[in-house]
C-alpha cells in the first residue's frame, strides 16, 4: 500500500513541474500574442495563466486531504481533494466563458476588415504550446493514475484542454494569415467550448466522489470473490461500497455456520477484513457483519 507521504510527495513533484511549465508558456504566449496581434493567442495565454492558479488549488487540496483523522473529522480529510477539483472546475469554466464572451463580441462587431492579421510569432508559439501542453498532459496523467488522485487527474485534463485550445488558436492564426481574419476570434470561441467541456467533466467526477457513489461493478465483484475465498464464508448477503475522495469504504455482510461459537465467527470476519485490506489498497475502512446460515 502506498503511504500518504509518498502520495503527497509525487503530487507535489508533478505540481511543481506543472507550475514552472505553465508560467513559462503564459509569458511566452502573452508576448507572442501582443507582438503578433493575435487575440486567440492572448486568450490561450490567459488559459495557461489559469492553469497556474488551478495547480496551486490542487496543491492546497492534496495537502489538506493528506491530514490525519482528528476528533472533528474521524473519517479523514480525503474529500478536500474533491473540493479542490470543484474549485478548479469553476475557475476553468469562468476562464472559458470570459474567452468566449470576448471573441463573440469581436465576431458580432461585423467589421472584419479591421481585424489585425496575426504575425508568424503567434504561429510558432501555438505550435510550441501544443507540444508542451500535450506532453504535460501525458506526464501528469501517468502520475495521477499511479497515485489515483482526482485533483491531479483534473489538472492533467486542464493541460489537455490547453493543448486543444492551442490547436484552435493555431487554426485561427493560420486562417487569418491566409486572408480570413475572422477565423482568429472564431478560434477563441472553439477554445471556449473545449474549456467548458473539460470543466464539466472535472466537476461531475468530483461530485460523484462527494456524494458517496458506489464503486464500479468490476471492483465490487472482485470484493465479493475475495470474501468468498476465505475459509468458513458460505456466502455474501450484502455488499455496499462508497468512494470517499480517492479511498473506498466497504460494508459487507457474510454468511457463516449459524451453530459456531461467536469467537470463531468473529475470527472468520477478521480474515475477510484483513484479506480485503491487503488485496485492495484503496480500501481505507471495511465493516464486516456476520449473518448465521
Amino acid at each position: 500500500m502506498q503511504s500518504e507521504h509518498d502520495y503527497e510527495k509525487v503530487a507535489m513533484k508533478v505540481s511543481r513541474v506543472s507550475i514552472i511549465a505553465n508560467l513559462a508558456l503564459t509569458i511566452l504566449k502573452l508576448i507572442a500574442g501582443v507582438i503578433a496581434h493575435s487575440g486567440a493567442m492572448v486568450s490561450d495565454a490567459i488559459h495557461s495563466a489559469s492553469d497556474v492558479f488551478s495547480t496551486i488549488v490542487v496543491i492546497i487540496g492534496i495537502k489538506i486531504s493528506g491530514k490525519e483523522s482528528d476528533k472533528d473529522h474521524p473519517y479523514g480529510h480525503e474529500r478536500m481533494e474533491c473540493v479542490a477539483a470543484i474549485v478548479l472546475a469553476t475557475i476553468l469554466s469562468a476562464t472559458g466563458l470570459g474567452i468566449g464572451y470576448t471573441a463573440v463580441r469581436k465576431i458580432a462587431g461585423g467589421d472584419y476588415t479591421n481585424l489585425t492579421v496575426p504575425g508568424v510569432l503567434a504561429l510558432a508559439a501555438a505550435v510550441l504550446s501544443i507540444i508542451v501542453k500535450e506532453g504535460m498532459y501525458q506526464y501528469t496523467r501517468v502520475y495521477a493514475k499511479k497515485i489515483d488522485s482526482g485533483a491531479l487527474m483534473a489538472d492533467a485534463w486542464h493541460h489537455r484542454s490547453d493543448a486543444l485550445s492551442s490547436v484552435g488558436a493555431l487554426i485561427g492564426i493560420v486562417g487569418a494569415r491566409m486572408g480570413f481574419p475572422i477565423l482568429d476570434p472564431i478560434a477563441s470561441v472553439v477554445i471556449c467550448f473545449f474549456i467548458e467541456k473539460a470543466a464539466y467533466e472535472i466537476f461531475m467526477d468530483a461530485v460523484d466522489k462527494m456524494v458517496d457513489k458506489a464503486c464500479d461493478d468490476e471492483v465490487e465483484t472482485m470484493l465479493i470473490e475475495c470474501a468468498l475465498k476465505q475459509d468458513g464464508v458460505q456466502g455474501v448477503d450484502l455488499l455496499q461500497t462508497r468512494v470517499f475522495g480517492n479511498k473506498i469504504y466497504v460494508d459487507i455482510e457474510i454468511r457463516v455456520n449459524g451453530e459456531m461459537r461467536l469467537r470463531d465467527a468473529h475470527g472468520i470476519a477478521e480474515h475477510v477484513h484483513d484479506a480485503i485490506e491487503k488485496n485492495f489498497p484503496k480500501v481505507k475502512h471495511i465493516m464486516v457483519h456476520v449473518n448465521p446460515a
